[in-house]
């Protein structure tokens, strides 16, 4: 992840959920750590995914966009996406999750 740079357009939302995915063509359960429109944080069991692999995921029942593993560290993965996820679903699963407070909302709260 060190060597991993990017110009992040979207700010990540914290989460915790279970979700289904497939990486290398085999099922794959991961817990999803954050998420945003363009991508997310993903951990899994050692050696669960390689850089370059491509990833699908079910996250709440929704189908995530496809996905591309950008970086891995021991057990956590990030995950650029090839397409955007709605915000409307990111509100969606982060109320599931119990944190549907937005970004900018929480950093006012900070204040």
């Amino acid at each position: 992840m060190e060597n991993y740079t990017t110009n992040r357009g979207a700010e990540r939302r914290p989460l915790s959920l279970m979700v289904k995915s497939r990486v290398k063509s085999r099922v794959a359960y991961v817990d999803m750590i954050d998420i945003s429109e363009s991508g997310c944080r993903i951990k899994g069991s050692n050696g669960f995914a390689e850089v370059g692999d491509r990833v699908t995921m079910k996250v709440g029942g929704i189908n995530a966009p496809l996905g591309k593993i950008v970086w891995v560290e021991s057990r956590i993965a990030g995950v650029a996406f090839e397409g955007e996820m709605h915000e409307a679903v990111l509100d969606h699963l982060c109320a599931l999750n119990g944190s549907d407070i937005r970004p900018e909302k929480q950093r006012l709260n900070r204040v």
